[in-house]
């Protein structure tokens, strides 16, 4: 080749550049810095967790870290490519948290990641999920097909302070086989569960009071009693705080009580039913959208824990559990990951100033007479003006039409009309009366029935004795089966 000029330039040019770019190696120079810090964001969940933080560059580095709920498995390293651990725990501090690490490298180079961490109220309690199991779990139509007449153990488990605190003793397993022996198949056992956290910053249930509601609802399932356990009123934290400004709080409470329950109850067989709430403050369209939020937290904790908990039935409450308000309102149930394996529940006192006003109020009169042929002539003014027999009619049948007819099984978690007695208020037609209580247990009753809606008596030891287990009120006894017939 023949050499030119150009050639023998930039030749020499060549050369020129490469004994520069020796002499800056030599001298420790760099031509061109490197450094990367990838990914800029991270996000990590209120639950606590990792992420990797990719560092690439030519020269050392190291990382400053201010905040001390982050840890880092190194803050130092080489040129090349190096991974870095980020650790974060459960953030409970009830606020979003974030802090920005600088990476430094002795090229000059320096780069800035942004680290942030969700907030969560309290810590996961679905440490120990099982495989699903369906294995003689039925689909709630075939639930609700073996239990026909249910009773509640009222002001007992729910009371706040404590089992006794409200006048009734310990539940024995005893009471609960007086209850089978009287005809009764099911029984709805009302509890409170915030009362008894030990813990208010992580909600966390006091063993004891787990291990002995876990022992009660033993006593039921053993007997072949089907059982309805839910959250009660419990101070009010759900079912007075159905706003858009509660929601997350109450969720997060939700689903943190919900994980602990259901896992405790999780080898119960099908004879358990799970209940979502008690009766629910809703009363217009916002509202109800909040509680449907509650009520999916409450499937999503409990599926979540697997087992037979991933089928068992589980109950929704509707509106105020108010018929007309569940008709209208109601018109979705939460996403469940297993079909046909949800109820909803309403409850029955109409109307309430004869079920159980014990005063007279601004609003209304105690009424002492129901039903047609039972209103009282000598006190006109004590007679039923609302909520008789084609009401009650009216509201079954919205219950048949809405859900019961769709093969979505409905529950009166509650019901009761109740005798005054006492010298304050008896009756003048004091016959009458008992005769109109009567009338209004067993009509209801079987109302409900014919309608598909199973019912749950109300008692709080006015019934049923429950120290001697012998019953106290034989009409009201009476009055049930003569309407479960």
């Amino acid at each position: 080749m023949k050499l030119t000029k150009t050639t023998r330039f930039n030749g020499i040019g060549l050369l020129i550049t490469a004994l520069i770019f020796t002499s800056c190696q030599k001298k420790g120079n760099p031509i061109a810095p490197e450094l990367s810090a990838a990914p800029s964001l991270i996000d990590l969940p209120a639950a606590g967790g990792t992420a990797d933080l990719t560092i690439n560059g030519n020269a050392q580095w190291s990382i400053s870290n201010a905040a001390s709920w982050l840890l880092l498995n190194t803050i130092s390293g080489k040129s090349g490519s190096s991974t870095i651990k980020l650790t974060a725990g459960f953030n409970g501090t009830g606020a979003s948290r974030s802090t920005v690490l600088t990476v430094n490298a002795e090229n000059g180079q320096a780069r800035r990641v942004t680290v942030s961490q969700a907030a969560g109220l309290y810590p996961t309690y679905n440490t120990s999920p099982r495989a699903p199991d369906s294995i003689g779990m039925s689909t709630a139509v075939q639930l609700a097909a073996k239990f026909k007449l249910g009773w509640n153990i009222g002001n007992t488990l729910e009371a706040i302070g404590g089992e006794t605190a409200w006048g009734n003793p310990h539940i024995t397993e005893s009471y609960v086989k007086a209850v089978k022996q009287l005809g009764f198949t099911a029984i709805r056992l009302p509890c409170a569960w915030n009362t008894h956290v030990d813990n208010k910053a992580t909600a966390h249930i006091d063993q004891n009071w787990m291990n002995r509601i876990k022992e009660v609802v033993g006593y039921c399932v053993n007997n072949g009693m089907f059982v309805m356990l839910n959250i009660h009123w419990d101070g009010g934290w759900l079912e007075n705080n159905i706003t858009k400004a509660k929601q997350d709080s109450v969720n997060a409470r939700q689903k943190a009580l919900w994980e602990q329950i259901a896992t405790a109850m999780r080898d119960f067989d099908e004879h358990l039913m799970l209940a979502s709430a008690n009766e629910p403050a809703a009363d217009n369209a916002e509202k109800m959208a909040v509680l449907a939020s509650y009520h999916q937290t409450f499937v999503n904790a409990v599926r979540s824990t697997g087992g037979r908990n991933s089928h068992r039935v589980l109950i929704v409450q509707g509106p105020n559990t108010n018929a007309t308000l569940t008709a209208d309102l109601m018109n979705t149930l939460p996403n469940d990951p297993v079909a046909n394996r949800l109820m909803v529940e309403v409850h029955n006192y109409l109307p309430s100033q004869f079920c159980f006003l014990n005063e007279d109020v601004s609003w209304g009169k105690m009424a002492y007479y129901w039903g047609s042929g039972y209103h009282s002539t000598v006190e006109p003014d004590r007679n039923a003006t609302y909520g008789e027999e084609n009401d009650h009619i009216a509201d079954f049948n919205k219950m048949k039409t809405k859900f019961v007819d769709k093969g979505i099984p409905v529950l009166m978690g509650e019901y009761g009309a109740y005798r005054r007695d006492a010298s304050a208020h008896v009756p003048k037609e004091l016959a009458l009366h008992n005769a109109s209580v009567d009338y209004w247990i067993t009509f209801v009753t079987k109302q409900a029935l014919a309608h598909g809606v199973k019912p749950f008596w109300w008692d709080t030891g006015g019934a049923l004795d429950r120290k001697t287990n012998t019953v106290k009120d034989q009409r009201t006894i009476d009055a049930l089966l003569a309407g479960a017939k």
